[in-house]
Parts: structure tokens; C-alpha cells; sequence
């Protein structure tokens, strides 16, 4: 006898047979048992998900003998025929094949006939978005007024490519992804009905494979059935499929946790002894570590991990959120541009070695770790006007003899005066956006304990509450007593210290060109040879 594909065997061939999927067959059976059907139906989403087994088995729905209906006997002449692939009124097309006009127009010739035996005629059209641009405009009118006795079904893996027209003629219909979980369920009702030995761990390796679509799933499924002579076992299966063995994972993830580099090369070598597929152990990495950050987020959960809760815990422990998250990132880039490394293994290192090198705990602590620098060296931003770039300084290196530490001095809390607020941005302990924005603020006065403020309204998309609490803050501690500020943005009556700064940085180039222009030297230089002073090329002396 014929040896039948699984994938064909286990066809669903009743609505209640089909995996997931629940959101089109609550809607296909409520329009078949009320009666209300449209004329056009597109039924869209990746390979294997179902779409042209829904339609089938909607056109069995609509041509049963026993009437129409949402549970179609299947017994009958029509319900085999259409099992089958023989009925004569189920006109099923391959629009990857037929995409001339003229084969369109071919199909539609016979459209206005009645049906030859079923109380329908059926058209199903695979990959419908291959059709022409041509080949589109002849099904459209037929398409949007076709005769009462028709039914059109569409399949498609990129609506995207439909024209708008074609869309809004049809009843549109979305199959999701299916999750590995329903897939490994369904893995496992078919393993036990064909009476094959499976372990769960190499059904869960096979559904995850297969990325979402059952038909990819059972064709995996029949090649591990011939691999593994009848038997499917985890070690069998992830050396058919080429899978890394999680245990590689979960010691690389130890390795990187713990900052040995040297480990690292030494686990990886021992990886390659088995032929790796390096791409896929990046993907492996990245994919642990989604489920070990969405651990550290939320706990324990269903996300059918091949982990035990108990070694996700282990590894969460070890590993901290911002690592976890950098880890990952590095994971997903690294394994993009394995196709431009001299080979995948050191590809591998590299994405490996750049972890470690980039890990903000071992940066921030300062151990020494490459790319780190002292915080005594780091430069110090100065305050510019909002539109200008920040100036940066960089601090002069100190001689060795006053290089020692030094405590820094306690200062007593300032008795209240009516402050020079340009000075006073200087003494206060803020920083970066914070004190951005009280250098674009003018002192206006004192009312009790709130300090009375003018923003600039070219900055006013600084202003937040945070940042004010910040500056009030400051100012508390500073003068030894509570105080509150409030921020009124708009013109202000005294000027800013960024716009000082700036009218001070205007009023010095000035004099600095009018100098150059009363230089003697300069003056000869334009009656001897007719030069011109360049004013934008004049810069001040500090």
C-alpha cells in the first residue's frame, strides 16, 4: 500500500478537527448556521496554518447533501468528492501557475453555469497575490457581482500584495502562528494514534522548528519517524534538526555571568568538536534569555521552556536585568552579521568576547574592565544656550605630588541672601538637564519659601516636574531650609545666564573684529593689495 504524508493523512477535514484558529471558525460557523454568507472569502497567513484546508472544508460545509452547514457529514458523495480532490464543482487554483490574464480569463468563462452537481461552485484560488496586475482587473467585476450559484475562496501568505479593490470585495480572514504548545499537543494525539514512541522534549524540539505551522511540524515529524527508525528520542531529533544542546546554553550563560573570558573560548571549543550550527546557538542564547528576563520580570510562566522553573531561577540569579538585556541585544547583532566574520566560529567569540566587554556592572564598578576609565579624568560638560552644543573641557592632568585623595570639605548651609543666580548655578549640586534648565532660567524673586523663576520660551520643552525637583532640591540643601521653586514660562524680565553667556561670547567677537579692523598691519594689507577681512573667520582669544 502507499505510504501516505502525515501532513496528508491527518488533514483536518471538519472544523472541529483544526488546531487553533478559534476567531475564523467561531465566525465561518455562526455565517453558516444563520445563513448569511458572502460571496468572497480571503483567508491569509504564513504556510501551513490552514488556510486552504478552511476553505475546503467551507466548500464541503456549503455543498453537503444534508444541507448547509457548520458539520458537514462526510459521508456523503459531495464530502468525499471534495476529500478527495474530484469534485467537479470545486474548481481549485494555483494562482503561482496561472497568473496570465488569459488563464484568468479561462476560469471565469464558465462562471455564469450552474453547478453540475453540488448546490454551490466553488472557487478556490492559492496564493491569489501571485495573479498579474492584468489578471486582477478581469476577476474584479466577476469578483464583486458574481452569480448567486458562486463562492470565492482566497488564500494568500502576503495580502500585502492584493490591490486595495480586491480587498475591500472580501471577507477578510487572519490565521495566526500557531504557538509550539498546540503543536506539540497535536504532535503527540498523532504519535499516539500512529503508535509511535516519542519523548515530549523531542516533540517540543520539533515544534518549536517549525516556527509556527503544523503542516512544517508533521513533515519534521515524518522525517524523525524515518531517522530514528520509528522512535523519537531528544538526542536523535536535535541531531537531525541540528539543535544545540541547551546544557551548551546554559554553561555559556554561567561563563558570561561569572566575566571568565578564557572560559569562554575554552566552552566554545569544545562546541565546535561537535559541528555546530553557530547561528543557531546565537539564536539559542537570545531565545534563553528572553524567558530569563521575562523571568526576572514577572516570575514563573508558560512559555514551554525546555528549563526547569528551578534552573531559569539559577540562571536569573546570576544574571542582572541590564545584562540579561545587553546580552540579548548583542546576541540578535552578532548573529546578523555572522555572515560577514571571517568564519562562524570566531564570529561566535567575538559576539561572546563583546558581552564581557560591554557589561555595565563590571563598567560602572570600574575594575578595570577594557573601554574603562577613571571618574576622576571624565570630562565636565558646560551649560549652553538651548539650540547651541554643549562645550566640552576636558580637566588638565593634576602633578603627581597633588594627585593624593582628598577628603572633600563639609560646608555649612548658606544663610539666605538675594542671590546672583548666575553664581549660584555654579555652587549648586546639579547636573546635565537639570542644571540645562536652570541656566535658561532668570531669578525673579523670593515670595516666602518659593522661589520665583522665568524660563525662556525657546526652552520650554525642558521644563519638567522632575527636573524642578531636582533644582528645588538643590537649592534646599544649599541654603539649609525648604523651599520650593515655580516656573513661569515666558519673556523674563532679567536676562538668562545662557543668554549672558551668549551676549557676553557676542560682545567679544565684536571688539575682537573692530581690533583687527583698526590694526595698522591689516589696514596696509587692504590698501596694498585690496584684501577683505573675512568677518566669520574672527574668533576670540579666551
Amino acid at each position: 500500500m502507499t505510504y501516505l504524508a502525515l501532513a496528508r493523512k491527518w488533514r483536518p477535514k471538519k472544523f472541529a478537527e483544526m488546531v487553533g484558529q478559534m476567531h475564523v471558525l467561531q465566525a465561518l460557523t455562526n455565517a453558516l448556521q444563520t445563513q448569511k454568507l458572502h460571496h468572497a472569502y480571503l483567508f491569509a497567513g504564513t504556510r501551513g496554518v490552514g488556510k486552504t484546508t478552511v476553505a475546503r472544508i467551507f466548500a464541503k460545509s456549503l455543498n453537503c447533501e444534508s444541507g448547509v452547514t457548520a458539520e458537514p457529514c462526510g459521508e456523503c458523495s459531495a464530502c468525499i468528492e471534495i476529500d478527495e480532490g474530484r469534485f467537479v464543482d470545486l474548481i481549485e487554483v494555483d494562482a503561482a501557475s496561472r497568473t496570465k490574464v488569459d488563464d484568468t480569463r479561462e476560469l471565469l468563462d464558465n462562471v455564469q453555469y450552474s453547478p453540475a452537481r453540488g448546490r454551490y461552485k466553488v472557487y478556490l484560488i492559492d496564493e491569489v497575490h501571485m495573479l498579474s496586475k492584468s489578471s486582477f482587473n478581469a476577476l474584479l467585476k466577476t469578483l464583486e457581482e458574481p452569480p448567486p450559484h458562486v463562492k470565492f475562496l482566497l488564500a494568500t501568505t502576503d495580502p500585502q500584495k492584493l490591490p486595495a479593490t480586491v480587498l475591500s470585495r472580501c471577507l477578510q480572514f487572519s490565521l495566526k502562528r500557531l504557538s509550539p504548545k498546540l503543536i506539540c499537543d497535536r504532535l503527540d494525539e498523532i504519535c499516539k494514534a500512529e503508535k509511535v514512541e516519542a519523548e515530549e522534549a523531542a516533540l517540543v524540539a520539533i515544534a518549536r522548528a517549525a516556527d509556527g505551522s503544523l503542516r512544517d511540524a508533521l513533515s519534521l515529524l515524518d522525517q524523525a519517524i524515518a531517522f530514528g527508525s520509528g522512535k523519537l528520542t531528544e538526542s536523535e531529533v536535535a541531531t537531525m534538526l541540528g539543535t544545540i544542546d541547551q546544557k551548551h546554553v546554559s554553561h555559556l550563560l554561567e561563563i558570561l555571568a561569572a566575566g571568565d573570558a578564557a572560559g569562554l573560548m575554552q566552552a566554545v571549543a569544545e562546541i565546535d568538536e561537535q559541528f555546530p550550527d553557530y547561528e543557531r546557538l546565537l539564536e539559542e542564547m537570545a531565545r534563553t534569555l528572553q524567558r530569563i528576563a521575562v523571568f526576572q520580570a514577572v516570575g514563573a510562566t508558560d512559555l514551554g521552556d525546555d528549563y526547569a522553573e528551578g534552573e531559569l531561577a539559577a540562571l536569573a540569579e546570576q544574571i542582572t536585568p541590564a545584562d540579561a538585556q545587553l546580552y540579548y541585544q548583542i546576541a540578535l547583532m552578532g548573529r546578523r552579521d555572522l555572515g560577514l566574520a571571517p568564519d562562524p566560529r570566531s564570529g561566535t567569540e567575538m559576539t561572546l568576547l563583546r558581552m564581557i566587554a560591554f557589561k555595565p556592572s563590571a563598567t560602572a564598578a570600574g575594575s578595570g574592565a577594557p573601554g574603562n576609565r577613571s571618574t576622576a579624568a571624565a570630562p565636565a560638560r558646560k551649560m549652553a544656550p538651548a539650540g547651541r552644543a554643549p562645550e566640552i573641557k576636558t580637566q588638565a592632568p593634576r602633578p603627581a605630588s597633588q594627585q593624593k585623595a582628598a577628603p572633600a570639605p563639609t560646608r555649612a548651609a548658606m544663610k539666605w541672601q538675594e542671590p546672583d543666580w548666575t553664581s549660584l548655578i555654579d555652587e549648586l549640586d546639579i547636573s546635565g538637564a537639570n542644571r540645562l534648565l536652570a541656566g535658561n532660567c532668570a531669578y525673579l524673586r523670593r515670595v516666602e519659601n518659593v522661589l520665583k523663576l522665568a524660563l525662556d520660551s525657546r526652552s520650554e520643552s525642558l521644563l519638567t516636574k522632575s527636573r524642578s525637583d531636582a533644582i528645588a532640591a538643590a537649592l534646599s540643601l544649599y541654603f539649609g531650609e525648604t523651599l520650593r521653586i515655580e516656573i513661569k514660562v515666558g519673556a523674563a524680565e532679567k536676562e538668562t545666564p545662557l543668554q549672558k553667556e551668549v551676549r557676553l561670547g557676542d560682545e567679544k567677537l565684536e571688539q575682537a573684529r573692530e581690533s583687527l579692523e583698526a590694526d595698522p598691519n591689516v589696514k596696509a594689507l587692504k590698501d596694498m593689495f585690496g584684501a577683505e577681512l573675512n568677518p566669520d573667520s574672527v574668533e576670540p582669544l579666551n
